[in-house]
């Protein structure tokens, strides 16, 4: 049975032998280590056995000058069944036009699904997916991959605290959870305004409370710089206020203080870096394990030096992620800089490197308004800068009122 198996695979003949003593053309074929099966005799000059496809040829060789008639009377096997198949060109055309059509609809998107999120926010992350081109009916080639999109809604939509973005067969599935905002006050009830750091107060702006410092005032990190207890404590009052419980009150307002920062930066005097021109080429390919079929675009770009980046899409039939992925590469032309500078450009670029680092620490609406560089040094092709930089900023911070706080 195995070796009737492997025959259809392979294909195997029936032929009938026709001459006197049939039955040794047989034998001799086995002689030549011909495998025969199935021999019968079916009249004294005839004998039908079966060989296999490949071993026609063999055989032929043996049937000359022997005064045999050999004639195929069965064919069998894989072989033949496409032989058949690939002589109706009709079917052929039909069948290859079939399938091209259900590829071609196995990679277009046709039905977008999310879940998770209340209607408003399913309408928002609707609306942004048809931006980013996400659609029944779009290609699956042309759509971002879904970490990207999975990062671009999260960017978009503030109200997304998670989405998951998963692509299942023909459909774009995504569930998400919304961001549940709690605004509170960070202290509760009564409060004081205290000094956050230490500076020299520039501008008040205070809407409740009783303020204790003034402008051109220095104060200390923790001092009081608003009062929550509108009742002052001095002397003249001190009899009347034992007898009135204290008024407190949550105290609000904006301090501006002029404060300083010491930032250390260390700056190159040569550098070198690669940059993109800005000349680029698209190439497509069909990618079969690390075998790669040129689609589109079959020339390589006249650039000294590239960057290439690949975008690699599957290629579905049906649900089924076949071995064959869509590849769109972007060939990127890109060239060394080498950059030189003086000592004196070197301190204006750590200047401004120092700014940039300084106001990514800085609390919103703090302004730069001075620097003083108290020290440079060159060591080893490298200008080390240590500046002293005043920021005005509002050294608000709160605190809420204790027992002691009240006698305030």
């Amino acid at each position: 049975m195995k070796h009737v198996q492997a025959t259809l695979l392979t294909g195997y003949v029936t032929i009938a032998v026709k001459g006197s003593m049939p039955e040794l053309f047989f034998q001799r074929c086995v002689d030549h280590k011909i495998p025969v099966w199935n021999v019968k005799k079916v009249n004294p000059k005839t004998c039908e056995g079966n060989i296999r496809l490949s071993d026609i040829h063999m055989m032929r060789r043996i049937r000359r000058n022997t005064g045999y008639k050999v004639i195929f009377s069965r064919k069998k096997g894989m072989p033949f069944i496409i032989g058949r198949f690939l002589g109706k060109k009709e079917l052929v055309a039909a069948t290859l036009l079939s399938g091209l059509l259900i590829l071609l609809l196995s990679n277009i998107v046709w039905k977008v699904e999310i879940t998770g999120v209340p209607i408003d926010i399913e309408k928002k992350i609707a609306k942004e997916l048809n931006n980013y081109g996400i659609h029944p009916g779009a290609w699956t080639f042309s759509l971002e991959p879904a970490s990207d999109i999975q990062q671009d809604l999260l960017r978009d939509i503030p109200e997304l605290l998670w989405v998951g973005v998963e692509k299942m067969g023909t459909t774009f599935h995504l569930e998400g959870v919304e961001k549940i905002v709690v605004k509170k006050d960070p202290v509760s009830g009564p409060r004081n305004l205290i000094a956050a750091k230490k500076g020299i107060i520039k501008k008040m702006y205070v809407s409740k409370g009783r303020p204790l410092v003034y402008v051109n005032d220095f104060v200390e990190p923790g001092d009081v710089l608003v009062s929550g207890n509108l009742q002052e404590n001095n002397s003249d009052k001190k009899a009347k206020q034992s007898e009135k419980s204290p008024i407190l009150v949550s105290a609000e307002g904006e301090v501006i203080a002029k404060t300083w920062y010491e930032v250390n930066v260390t700056v190159p005097m040569k550098t070198s870096k690669e940059e993109l021109t800005g000349q680029q080429e698209r190439k497509y390919y069909l990618q079969l394990a690390d075998f790669q079929m040129p689609v589109w675009h079959f020339g390589s770009p006249d650039f000294e030096k590239m960057q290439v980046d690949n975008d690699k899409k599957p290629i579905y039939f049906f649900n089924w992620k076949l071995p064959v992925s869509f590849v769109e590469s972007v060939l990127n032309e890109k060239r060394s800089k080498h950059v030189s500078h003086t000592k004196s450009e070197a301190m204006k670029i750590g200047v401004n490197q120092a700014k940039h680092q300084l106001r990514m620490q800085l609390p919103e609406g703090a302004k730069i308004i001075s620097e003083k560089i108290l020290h440079e040094s060159t060591d080893h092709g490298k200008v080390k800068l240590t500046i002293y930089m005043t920021v005005e900023e509002n050294i608000v911070q709160t605190q809420a009122i204790s027992g002691n706080d009240e006698k305030q």
